[in-house]
């Protein structure tokens, strides 16, 4: 087996075994180099303790030096090449841990071999190794055969696999989104006895998995994935609650099914590295897989065999800032989707009645720096199959869009603000500061986008007039 390894994977090796120490590079740059995918970090595991081999790293990594996990046993360091791009390299002394059943965090105990650290790692795939210098395969676990068949397996029994680290659980399906992999029947089934697990993994862990899910190649299939394993009834139940019963007497579509439409599609319509919304964008692949979660509370069924969901938009807004609260998103994440929730329905008026220059205003003044955005998820949420509607919405879409360019020329909507401001209004009325300016300034807010930029004269004639009918 013919294997491209960095130079300095290398060159660490030949140091380690000069001071006799074992090294062998692990876990994923393995699995990338066997699946021709570039590793920019390199994971080793040695015989050496911390003590041992830090003399080694420090002197080899001259330009950074880290050993925040020295009581995990790990220490890190990088170095430069000669073009300016370095390698990241981080080394174990091989482990042999033991778990708490109430905690995902082992007691550390240091191994004795390559073969034993690989029968703790998640998955077989990730469970091989090459000795460096001398560049030996180690595979006991047949991670090579799993990995030419696209299978996710414990390299020990499942459910002693999950128990140890439920954590991994969630790792299988970013796996399943990142590689195309699927999990093998009898790995899946322990995931699916053993969900309730997933309740001891701090919510930062279980967020940071779901946003690797999300910003994969493959988010739909992650999200299948999670779904039909049950780990989403515990950690994003309002997904699975958009498998909505099917009455046979009232129509309307799958909403788990669109919802996985529209992801696709918003995935599909996100833009390159300069464009306005660059791949891939979490914010728009957030919203669009929760844009609908408002509609199971909302569903009514009305007559003629009707299904309804009013007001689905600001139900899903508010549970959106929920979970996603829940799972400690930062907070601009968290107003930036459910934002986008509430607004993703806004656009359609327009394909009936074409708006006024004013609401188109008000369109991208509400929607801020979300403009491009929103405009995205509302197209990928238009997953009619009548050719016909499909059409003329697309077309209004790129109408509305020409227009807000055709105004963008004449006035900067980014900075709109009324033609007067409060002081303005303050010596133009003859009143103290108070309730009255902030509604006067509203007013005048309103006017400018409705008419656009006036000239002084006019604004002011605006603002008598409102104040006298105030009176």
């Amino acid at each position: 087996m013919n294997f491209k390894v960095a130079p300095e994977a290398i060159e660490l090796g030949q140091l380690f075994a000069q001071q006799g120490f074992e090294l062998a590079l692990v876990g994923g740059p393995v699995r990338d180099m066997l699946l021709h995918r570039p590793s920019h970090d390199l994971d080793f595991c040695t015989s050496a303790h911390p003590g041992e081999f830090e003399p080694i790293l420090r002197s080899w990594g001259r330009d950074g030096f880290w050993d925040m996990g020295r009581k995990f046993g790990t220490l890190g360091a990088l170095k430069r090449r000669g073009d300016g791009t370095g390698v990241q390299v981080e080394v174990t002394t091989y482990r042999s841990d033991l778990y708490d059943p109430e905690s995902r965090k082992p007691e550390v105990s240091f191994g004795d071999s390559l073969d034993g650290d690989l029968s703790r790692r998640d998955f077989t795939v990730n469970a091989m190794a090459l000795r460096v210098p001398d560049l030996e395969f180690v595979d006991p676990f047949g991670g090579t055969s799993d990995l030419a068949k696209g299978v996710l397996r414990t390299p020990v029994d499942p459910y002693q696999s999950f128990e140890d680290d439920p954590l991994r659980m969630m790792r299988a399906v970013r796996f399943v989104a990142q590689l195309g992999f699927h999990i093998e029947p009898e790995t899946a089934e322990a995931i699916t006895r053993m969900v309730e697990r997933i309740g001891i993994v701090s919510s930062e862990r279980v967020r940071d998995e779901l946003v690797k899910i999300l910003l994969s190649e493959r988010p739909r299939d992650g999200v299948e994935a999670l779904v039909d394993s049950g780990l989403a009834d515990l950690i994003l139940p309002e997904i699975p609650a958009l498998r909505l019963e099917i009455d046979e007497h009232h129509r309307h579509k799958d909403v788990f099914d669109h919802t996985m439409m529209v992801l696709d599609r918003a995935v599909a319509l996100e833009t390159g590295p300069d464009g306005p919304v660059p791949a891939p964008d979490l914010t728009l692949r957030l919203a669009a897989l929760l844009h609908d979660i408002g509609k199971p509370k909302t569903r009514r069924f009305e007559p003629g065999g009707k299904v309804s969901f009013h007001h689905h938009d600001a139900v899903g807004a508010k549970l959106t800032r929920k979970r996603l609260k829940a799972l400690h998103f930062e907070n601009h994440m968290v107003e930036d989707v459910s934002k986008l929730v509430d607004l993703h329905l806004r656009f359609h008026g327009y394909v009936d009645e074409p708006w006024t220059d004013s609401a188109v205003r008000r369109y991208v003044r509400d929607a801020g720096p979300l403009y491009e955005r929103l405009n995205r998820l509302t197209r990928a949420d238009a997953t009619t199959q009548n050719r016909r509607k499909a059409q003329t919405f697309e077309a209004a879409m790129d109408e509305m869009e020409e227009r807000v360019r055709q105004l963008k020329e004449k006035e900067d909507f980014e900075s709109i603000r009324p033609d007067l401001d409060g002081n303005e209004i303050i010596d133009l009325l003859g009143i103290k500061p108070g309730p009255m300016v902030g509604r006067a300034y509203r007013h005048m807010l309103e006017y400018r986008l409705d008419k656009g930029p006036v000239e002084h004269e006019e604004a002011v004639a605006e603002l008598r007039r409102w104040y006298a009918s105030q009176e």
